[in-house]
């Protein structure tokens, strides 16, 4: 009885295992005879489609783990210590954090603490100039490759249009369908794949522009708070004998 029970079971996981690589087996048979139906114009698009995924992971890395703070954390441990007076620690807590573009603006600013409030405020606007591209670059080429995407795919369209027209003027009545059809098959996937490429390179520009310009915000809030906090206690604030360099 349990050795009958163990063979149907072996045979059930058999049959779908069997089943699921023919599944599978299925669909990439399908994604070959698009590719194949779609022609010459599939190239460029999948050009743009690896252009498109490299962009994604690079600014998805950066601008939610190497760039990303969290401010409010990092904003308590400061004011202890400039509300204690304590330049030295505060640079120091500063250089300790993450390096990242908010807390390489704030140590800018805080070592030109003893040079005076507008030699603070120049020092931070450079090191902004300096750390900013570092979160905004490459995110913009991810609508023009949608934009591109989709315009190559109407390309496709267009010629697979041309080619099924010019096709059918030069052959005999009964292979007229057929040639109609390979035709307009290679416009329709053409479309298709530049739209596929298109519409989640332009949601994931929507996604990864939202969260640029929340970073920004944050630094700017961040760093003219950073400056009205040490203006307000530049009074016990003791300078080092020396301060390290940016």
């Amino acid at each position: 009885m349990g050795s009958g029970r163990r063979a149907a079971e072996g045979r059930e996981s058999v049959d779908d295992n069997t089943l699921s690589g023919s599944t599978m087996g299925s669909m990439f048979e399908q994604i070959r005879m698009h590719w194949d139906g779609g022609g010459k114009g599939m190239y460029p698009i999948a050009v743009c489609l690896v252009f498109a995924i490299a962009i994604v992971i690079d600014r998805i890395q950066v601008l939610f783990f190497s760039a990303s703070i969290d401010k409010e954390q990092f904003l308590r441990g400061l004011k202890t210590h400039i509300f204690n007076g304590d330049l030295d620690k505060a640079i120091s807590y500063t250089a300790g954090q993450k390096n990242t573009p908010l807390t390489n603006i704030v140590k800018a600013g805080l070592i030109n603490v003893p040079k005076g409030e507008a030699e603070v405020q120049a020092a931070m606007d450079e090191a902004s100039l300096r750390e900013m591209p570092r979160i905004e670059k490459r995110t913009g080429y991810l609508a023009m490759i949608g934009n591109v995407a989709t315009l190559v795919g109407l390309l496709g369209t267009i010629g697979g249009l041309i080619k099924s027209f010019a096709a059918v003027a030069g052959v005999d009545a009964s292979q007229k369908a057929a040639e109609l059809s390979n035709g307009i098959a290679e416009a329709m996937n053409c479309t298709a794949f530049g739209l596929l490429v298109a519409i989640p390179a332009l949601v994931m520009f929507s996604v990864l522009q939202g969260r640029t310009q929340h970073m920004i915000d944050d630094i700017n809030e961040t760093s003219v708070g950073v400056l009205n906090l040490i203006v307000s206690n530049k009074d016990k604030m003791r300078i080092p004998a020396t301060l390290p360099q940016q």
